[in-house]
Order: C-alpha cells, then structure tokens, then sequence
C-alpha cells in the first residue's frame, strides 16, 4: 500500500535525484529524510509541500496520502478505529454543509 513516504521515495528516484541532493535543497538532514521516505519518522506539511514544489507533483495527492497516513498513525490500533473514522466523514461533510450555507 502507498504511503506519503514510498511515493516521495518513488518521484525522488524518477527524478534522479539523491537523497543527499534533495536534502540540502529542502534543508533537511539527510538520515531524516531517508526515515521520512522509509516511514520510520513523520513527514511534516512544510517538508511535502517542499518537496511538491521540488519534484514538480500534485500537491493535492501527496497531501491526500499525507493525511491518510496520519490519520492511520492514530487509529490503527483503536478497537473502534474504523468507527471512529466514519463518525469523522460525518462530521466533515457537516461542517463543510454548514460553512457553505453561512456564506
């Protein structure tokens, strides 16, 4: 399964660019950036959108599996996880209808 991490690794790569080069352009160390793509260590908004810009990608689906992972990290090993998360989707859709009526 995809995840933030591997397809940052997978466009890197497509790119020809080394971790070492990609690393001094987005001024991240080295060993954590390798984490990041591994996902050993989270990714932070400001480096994916760094690294959008670098590698020329859709922001919007790295963001996508950006937030599916951290979403992931928090209820994955929730007995009511699953629950959980369409409580969530009922509660976006809601204030999205609701904002959208306010304006």
């Amino acid at each position: 399964m995809e995840t933030a991490g591997s397809k940052l690794r997978e466009l890197r790569q497509e790119k020809g660019f080394s971790l070492q080069e990609v690393s001094s352009v987005i001024d991240v160390d080295i060993a954590i950036l390798s984490k990041m793509e591994r996902g050993e260590r989270k990714l932070s908004r400001e480096v994916l959108e760094k690294l959008a810009e670098l590698y020329k990608y859709d922001l919007k689906e790295l963001l996508v599996l950006f937030l599916s992972d951290r979403i992931l990290y928090e209820i994955k090993d929730e007995e009511v996880g699953e629950e959980a998360l369409k409580v969530a989707e009922e509660k976006i859709r809601y204030l999205k209808t609701h904002q959208e009526n306010r304006n």
